[in-house]
């Protein structure tokens, strides 16, 4: 009952937020005084010194998306001159690691989409991206294991090139600080951690000048360095300390089911992703380049701990089994043929309807460390307060099945950039909660809309029951016959569209 209120609790939220206010205040509170964001603090001011570190933003966790955010302000001509302060105690953002061509791939990817990929673009990143190990993938099969249906995507039926692209984490990380490397921008590293944070009060941010440290946030790291920021930003994971200084509470629950990845080799290169829906959880079987490829396979805690120190010969035929042989038929070619359907609905089929069910790849070795974590389901019920806002895992996670929790996270970075350059276009103060309110406006919309559909996909095949298997076939068949509908998910799944099923 608990976990019902709180889905619906979440859902409702689409409906309040789409109300919110989208326009700036014009109170002279909310401005800088017309005091250029790059003009340094005065000693004249009250309550400032020389002597204390003081930014303009402090971006609390460098990892992917903390550094994507870094990138992207300094990309932006509005926001490129701004001083930002990168905490984390990541030895990798001051000692940059080399990554050799033949290593083999790590465990730990990211299936990163065409919206993902246009960011990183348009911040200079992706050259870098390019330099190393990637797999682009035009085709996706996914299929249930009972043999009644499966759907084929391919990147024709959406008028695109690619459906997306999977990526090494450490390689796409190394590509954003190469990146940050380049650019002109006002940054300081600190290599430590947030201990504790003290944010302004009511009156102090209303009556107090943006200038002096009573109206900053003041950042207290491990090392004893105390640090002021005009906006702090929590990217620093889904146990986050900023979001838990600053007191924002969250909504969620586990999974009871973990997920274990590793990095496989097939005899041949594998160019598509396939998934297949088991009674467990699904297991996910994507391109990483050469004759690599990346398993996510979800299952119970116990099976997890079982699997993971399990010998490769009984590793490798158990992921051969769950990807083809195992627990139920291989899906017929064509259930719904074109010679079955309407003559109304034909004008609307796409070319999979006569495309048949292709058996993925053998996997022959497992090539890197098999790791396993829990999945849960976590969401902050707000993703700003006084000069504070949440990016990325920090406001939200959610459950692996489609890979869409780091294109969620960069999906917040190029919002929330927007709206701090809206801000310094205006002469805002960029840690005004007014201002903050347009990104999780335009934000938490979309990503509670996310959420909702990847926890229904996770309830609904989380179901062995008769009824329930043939709607699930229907629905699947329906993906892959009708062309409009597929090529609204397509639009959906690759970020184009931030609401599924609306134009």
């Amino acid at each position: 009952m608990s976990r019902l209120i709180t889905t619906k609790r979440l859902a409702s939220n689409i409906f309040t937020f789409k109300q919110a206010s989208r326009t700036f205040c014009n109170d002279a509170s909310t401005k800088l005084n017309n005091v250029p964001f790059e003009t340094q603090f005065n000693k004249e001011d009250e309550g400032v010194t020389n002597d204390v570190p003081q930014h303009d933003i402090a971006i609390v966790g460098g990892g992917m998306v903390g550094m994507a955010l870094a990138c992207s302000l300094a990309s932006m001509p509005l926001t490129k001159h701004l001083s930002i302060a990168i905490i984390d105690s990541n030895p990798a953002l001051t000692n940059m690691p080399s990554i050799k061509k033949d290593d083999p791939p790590d465990p730990r990817v990211s299936t990163v989409t065409p919206a993902t990929i246009s960011l990183f673009k348009g911040i200079g990143a992706w050259e870098f991206v390019e330099q190393h190990r990637h797999a682009y993938f035009d085709k996706m099969q996914v299929w249930d294991y009972t043999g009644f249906g499966f759907t084929r995507y391919n990147a024709r039926d959406a008028d695109k090139d690619v459906l997306g692209c999977v990526v090494e984490n450490k390689v796409l990380h190394k590509s954003l600080l190469s990146c940050l490397q380049k650019k002109d921008l006002k940054k300081t590293i600190y290599p430590a951690r947030l201990s504790s944070m003290s944010l302004p009060t009511r009156s102090s941010v209303s009556n107090g000048s943006s200038k002096s440290l009573a109206n900053l946030a003041k950042l207290e790291l491990t090392d004893g360095t105390n640090v002021y920021a005009k906006l702090v930003v929590g990217s620093d994971g889904n146990k986050s300390r900023v979001r838990e200084l600053s007191g924002i509470k969250t909504t969620g629950w586990n999974y009871s089911q973990s997920a274990v990845i590793c990095t496989v080799e097939h005899p041949s290169e594998n160019s598509t992703a396939w998934q297949r829906f088991l009674p467990a959880g699904p297991i996910a079987l994507l391109p990483i380049g050469n004759n690599f490829s990346n398993i996510v396979w979800t299952m119970s805690p116990k099976d997890a701990s079982n699997h993971k120190i399990m010998n490769q010969h009984d590793f490798i035929k158990a992921v051969n089994h769950a990807l083809d042989s195992g627990h139920g038929p291989r899906p017929e070619s064509r259930i719904l043929g074109g010679d079955v359907i309407p003559s109304f609905f034909k004008p609307n089929v796409t070319s999979a309807v006569n495309e048949g069910f292709e058996i993925p790849p053998k996997v022959v070795k497992v090539v890197s460390e098999r790791m396993a974590f829990p999945l849960s389901l976590m969401h902050a019920n707000d993703y700003v307060a006084k000069r504070v806002v949440l990016i990325g895992d920090a406001a939200h996670t959610v459950h692996p099945l489609a890979g869409q929790g780091v294109n969620m996270g960069y999906a917040d970075v190029a919002a929330l950039s927007n709206v701090i350059g809206d801000g310094v276009a205006v002469g805002s103060d960029i840690g005004e909660v007014t201002l903050l309110k347009k990104y999780e406006t335009e934000r938490k919309t979309a990503n509670i809309a996310m959420m909702a559909v990847l926890d229904g996909f996770q309830k609904a095949y989380s179901v062995d029951f008769g009824p329930l298997n043939i709607l699930r076939a229907a629905a699947f068949n329906g993906a892959n016959v009708f062309a409009p509908l597929k090529r609204n998910i397509i639009s959906y799944a690759s970020g184009e569209r931030s609401l599924p099923f609306l134009s």
